[in-house]
Order: C-alpha cells, then sequence, then structure tokens
C-alpha cells in the first residue's frame, strides 16, 4: 500500500474561479497544459497505472491569500474546501482525505475556517505556506491556528512559497536561473521552520505536527551545521547553542528540528533519500510525489519517489510506516 500525502489538485470549478479571479497569473494559465492537475477523469486514469495507491488531496497555487482582501479570501478558501472534501467524498477509494486550504491574511477567519473543515467537512489536517505575504508564520497572529490545530491531533502541512521576485542579489530586482524555484524553495522551508522553533512553539505545543516539503528542506544536509551555529562558534560550548539559550528553548535546538515530520518528495533522488532518512528516522517519513508537476503529468515523481523509498537499507515494516502507516496514524484514518 502506498498513501501520498503531498500531491496536489485543483478541482476544475476551483482552477476556473481562481483563473477568473487572477487571470494574468503565470502559474494558473500554464497549468491548463496540465489536465492531471485538474481534471478528475485525468487524475484517476493517471492513479490507474499504479495499484494499491491512494492520495490525500491539497491545492496547489497560488495560497488563497493572494486571491483577495480579508474580507475576500474567507469564502475562497470555503469553496475550494467544499470542492476537495466532494472529490473525496465521491471517489473514497482513491482519495481518503483532504487537507484544508486556509485564509490566511485573515487569522481569525483562518481558525474558523481549519475548525469548520475537520470538524464538517473531514479534513485530515491543514496546508499553509512558508510565508505569507512576506509575514513569518512565527508571527503572533498565527499562533492561535497552530494552537487550533494541536487541539484536533492533526498535521500542519507546510509549502514553500517564493517567486521570481525574491532576488538572488541586493543590486537586482528579480530572480534568474529559476534560482527561487530550484534552492529558493528547500531555503524557504528550512527558514520558516527555524522561526518557528527559536519562537518556541513546540515548547508551547509540544504535541504540535508539522509535515515539511521536500524531505524537510536543506535541514538533513545541513544538520550538523545547525547543530553548531555561528555564535556556538565564538560564545559556546558542545551541545551548547547561545542564540538557543537566549531564546529560552528547552531542548537541546537539533531535538526540535527532529520533532518535525518529512515527505519523499524529493524528485526521486536516492542519495536525498538516505540523507532523509539519516536525519528523520522511519518514524517520521511519510511517502509523497509531490504530483502532478512533472513532464509526465505526475508518472515521473511517483515513480521516482516509488523507487526513492525502494532503495532506503531497511526492513519491510519501516518502509511499511513510511508508505502508509505513519501517515494513517498522524492522520487518524481508518
Amino acid at each position: 500500500m502506498r498513501l501520498d500525502i503531498f500531491c496536489h489538485y485543483l478541482p476544475e470549478p476551483v482552477f476556473r474561479k481562481f483563473q477568473q479571479i487572477l487571470p494574468d497569473n503565470f502559474g494558473l494559465k500554464i497549468f491548463e497544459k496540465l489536465p492531471e492537475l485538474w481534471n478528475i477523469e485525468s487524475r484517476l486514469a493517471l492513479m490507474e497505472e499504479y495499484s494499491d495507491y491512494q492520495q490525500i488531496l491539497s491545492l496547489s497555487n497560488p495560497p488563497i491569500e493572494l486571491l483577495g482582501t480579508p474580507d475576500e479570501t474567507p469564502a475562497l478558501a470555503r469553496f475550494a474546501n467544499d470542492a476537495l472534501a466532494g472529490v473525496c467524498r465521491a471517489h473514497p477509494d482513491r482519495f481518503p482525505g483532504f487537507i484544508a486550504n486556509l485564509p490566511m491574511n485573515n487569522p481569525r477567519a483562518a481558525v474558523a475556517e481549519a475548525d469548520r473543515a475537520v470538524t464538517e467537512l473531514g479534513a485530515r489536517g491543514i496546508q499553509i505556506y512558508t510565508n505569507v505575504l512576506g509575514r513569518p508564520l512565527s508571527d503572533p497572529a498565527f499562533f492561535p491556528l497552530f494552537e487550533t490545530m494541536a487541539r484536533h491531533d492533526l498535521p500542519v502541512w507546510i509549502h514553500p512559497m517564493r517567486g521570481p521576485n525574491f532576488a538572488d542579489y541586493g543590486t537586482e530586482e528579480a530572480s534568474a536561473d529559476e534560482i527561487w524555484f530550484t534552492f529558493g524553495w528547500p531555503y524557504e522551508t528550512s527558514a520558516a521552520v527555524t522561526r518557528l522553533i527559536f519562537s518556541g512553539i513546540f515548547d508551547k505545543l509540544p504535541t504540535l505536527k508539522i509535515i515539511t516539503h521536500h524531505m524537510g528542506g536543506m535541514i538533513p544536509y545541513f544538520s550538523e551545521k545547525v547543530g553548531l551555529g555561528f555564535n556556538q562558534i565564538f560564545e559556546g560550548r558542545e551541545g551548547v547553542n547561545p542564540l538557543a539559550v537566549r531564546a529560552g528553548l528547552k531542548r537541546p535546538l537539533l531535538d526540535y528540528y527532529r520533532m518535525l515530520y518529512a515527505d519523499t518528495a524529493i524528485n526521486g533522488s536516492r542519495a536525498a533519500a538516505a540523507c532523509g532518512h539519516a536525519f528523520f528516522g522511519s518514524d517520521h517519513l511519510l511517502f509523497a510525489s509531490d504530483a502532478p508537476f512533472d513532464y509526465k503529468g505526475g508518472r515521473k515523481l511517483m515513480s521516482g519517489a516509488i523507487d526513492a523509498v525502494g532503495s532506503l537499507a531497511i526492513d519491510d515494516g519501516e518502509r511499511d510506516r513510511i508508505l502508509f502507516e505513519n501517515a494513517r496514524r498522524l492522520l487518524r484514518l481508518a
């Protein structure tokens, strides 16, 4: 069994609505070429090529907060979540659940919609982005949302958000050579969760569950650099990060990063899978593909994710935990 916990789907009514609101949005224009993203027949045909395979659905870009004012986005979030729930009800054998999307430019409405989506629609968690129109997730305005998800005992999926407008150098106005995407997205994930950790969120909400995209971004590869820290070079000692001490963190810094969950959406890289597994372990990894965002409508990513997990030097029990058991436990699925 394989349960893909981070793959994207825009129900066609939602896709068309978003296109009407943002007719010049580059992504919404080019998505027309990827019917597996928004056409249910194309998505189901894709999934038929893989046996014992299910998906937890989440919207793709753009984030809800880009689509309107704080007064407008709550209705759009409800519309999108109702549509995702409808797809899951129509095809429960393929889609056992979905992730709610929220009007993050209206924090109070975001909490209300998270509650509604979980209690009324059966959402298995929420998806938010690494920044909210430039605001960090560690902003106190967003803490009630994390508190709400800890109370529901359901996870928060964090998706990177960065566009070409994030320049690579201070003398420029835009990113070049897709650096904003290739390296900017892993950085966004790493920066967002680091800000959350230093805000003390895991000390305040020790049962909070956060799922990071793309195997935790840069975290596994740079874990020893995290453990050292710049200030520690000059004023720390073994195992003590002065910045973490000043922040009032109650545990060793790396312990908080290991509280995170990570997915296997790493474009099929066996080396990245081994690195991520070495850091997070079998109990904190979740199978995911990032489908359908490849030139084969998702087939390359799905096959790559299956191969990457299959390449790990682990026993069948550990592999099953990564492929579906961890997800069922976190999402509290039957």
